[in-house]
C-alpha cells in the first residue's frame, strides 16, 4: 500500500496570493496618491504663475491677463503680460522644478535630508564663477554667465567630492566638507565685490540675492533648452537613483555601479542649480525643502524626482507671487530673500528633528 497516496494533501489557503494582492493594492494606492499630489502641485504652480501676471506697477485683473494670453484685449496689456511678465512667471515654474530635482538628486546620493546643493556649497561655487566672469572678465552675456556658473559648480563639486571620499563617499562627510567650502567661497565672493566698481558691485549684489526680475526671453529660452536636457537626463537615471538610495552594495547586487553612476548624477545635479544661478542668481532652500515636503505629501518611503520637481515649481511660483505682492504694497523684495527666510525656518525644524532622532 502506498502510504504517500493515503496522506491528506496540504490545504493551500492562498496566503501567497493574498500577500501579492495586498502588495499590489498598497503600490497602487501609493501610485494613485502620487499622481493626485503631482496633479495638484502642477495646478497650484500654473495657477499661481498665471495669477502673478497681474501683479506689478500696472495691476491687471485675471480677466485681462487671460485675454492678453489669448492674444486679445489691449495691445499695451499684451505687451505687459507676454513680453515683460510671462518670462518671469515661466522662469519661476521652470527654476523651481530644476531646484527640486537637484535637491532630490543630492538627497538621494547622500541619503540625508540635509543633502542639498545650497547646503553642500555647489550654489556658492556657481555664484563664484559668475562673480569672476562679471567683475573680473567684464562679460555680461548670458552664455558666458551660464558657462561660468556650470564651471564654478563643477569645480567646486570636484574638491568637495575628493575631500569627502574615504573608501567611498558618505553623505554626512560630504555635507560637512561642503559647508566648509561654501564658507570659504563666500569670503572670496565678498572680497571680490568690495574691490569692484560701485555700480558693478550693486548689480552683482542684488543679483546674488536671487531675483527673477532680470529674467527675460533672451535668458529664458537658453534656460528652457538646458532645463529640458537636464530633466531628460535625470529622468533616464531616476531608476538608478532609487537603487543607490538602498546603498552601494545593494545597488551593485542589482547591476548598478555606484562608482560610475554617482559622478554622472553629481554633474547633472550641479547643472540643475547652475542653470538657475546663471539666469536668476542663487535661490536658496527650495532644493532643500521641496523633496522632503513632496515625500511627506505623497507618503513614499524615499525621495521621488517627479514629485520634487512639482513641489519645487509650486514653492518658487508662490514665492514669486509673494514677492510681487509685497512689492506692490511696500517695496521690491527679491524672491531669494523670501525663500531663504522661509527655508531657514524649515532648516531649523529639520535640524531639531534630526537631532532628536539621533539622541
Amino acid at each position: 500500500m502506498n502510504r504517500s497516496a493515503s496522506r491528506p494533501k496540504p490545504i493551500d489557503f492562498g496566503y501567497r496570493h493574498v500577500t501579492v494582492r495586498i502588495g499590489d493594492l498598497v503600490a497602487t494606492r501609493f501610485s494613485l496618491r502620487m499622481l493626485v499630489v503631482n496633479a495638484v502641485l502642477a495646478a497650484v504652480a500654473i495657477g499661481v504663475a498665471v495669477l502673478s501676471l497681474g501683479f506689478g506697477d500696472y495691476p491687471l485683473s485675471p480677466l485681462q491677463v487671460v485675454r492678453a494670453l489669448a492674444g486679445q484685449g489691449d495691445d499695451f496689456h499684451r505687451l505687459i503680460v507676454i513680453e515683460w511678465r510671462l518670462p518671469m512667471a515661466i522662469g519661476a515654474v521652470l527654476f523651481g522644478a530644476l531646484l527640486g530635482v537637484g535637491g532630490a538628486v543630492f538627497q538621494s546620493l547622500t541619503r540625508n535630508p540635509l543633502g542639498s546643493p545650497d547646503v553642500i556649497g555647489f550654489d556658492a561655487g556657481s555664484y563664484t564663477g559668475v562673480v569672476i566672469t562679471v567683475l573680473l572678465l567684464g562679460s555680461h552675456r548670458h552664455w558666458s554667465v551660464a558657462a561660468a556658473a556650470i564651471a564654478g559648480g563643477l569645480l567646486t563639486a570636484g574638491p568637495v567630492y575628493l575631500l569627502a571620499y574615504r573608501r567611498g563617499v558618505q553623505g554626512f562627510r560630504l555635507i560637512i566638507v561642503g559647508i566648509a567650502v561654501s564658507a570659504m567661497l563666500g569670503s572670496v565672493n565678498s572680497y571680490l565685490i568690495t574691490r569692484a566698481d560701485i555700480n558693478d558691485a550693486m548689480s552683482i549684489g542684488f543679483w546674488g540675492a536671487g531675483s527673477l526680475s532680470r529674467v527675460g526671453w533672451a535668458a529664458l529660452v537658453p534656460s528652457l533648452i538646458g532645463g529640458a536636457l537636464v530633466l531628460g537626463c535625470v529622468t533616464v537615471f531616476a531608476p538608478v537613483l532609487r537603487q543607490l538610495e538602498l546603498g552601494d552594495d545593494a545597488a551593485l547586487a542589482q547591476g548598478v555601479s555606484a562608482a560610475r553612476a554617482r559622478p554622472v548624477l553629481l554633474i547633472t545635479g550641479v547643472a540643475t542649480t547652475a542653470l538657475v544661478t546663471a539666469a536668476a542668481g542663487p535661490i536658496g532652500f527650495v532644493a532643500l525643502s521641496a523633496p522632503q515636503l513632496a515625500r511627506r505629501l505623497t507618503r513614499t518611503p524615499g525621495v521621488t524626482v517627479a514629485s520634487s520637481a512639482f513641489m519645487g515649481a509650486a514653492l518658487l511660483a508662490l514665492a514669486h507671487a509673494s514677492s510681487l505682492a509685497i512689492a506692490q504694497a511696500y517695496r521690491s523684495v527679491p524672491v531669494g530673500l523670501i525663500t531663504v527666510c522661509l527655508g531657514g525656518l524649515y532648516l531649523i525644524r529639520l535640524l531639531i528633528r534630526e537631532t532628536r532622532r539621533n539622541t
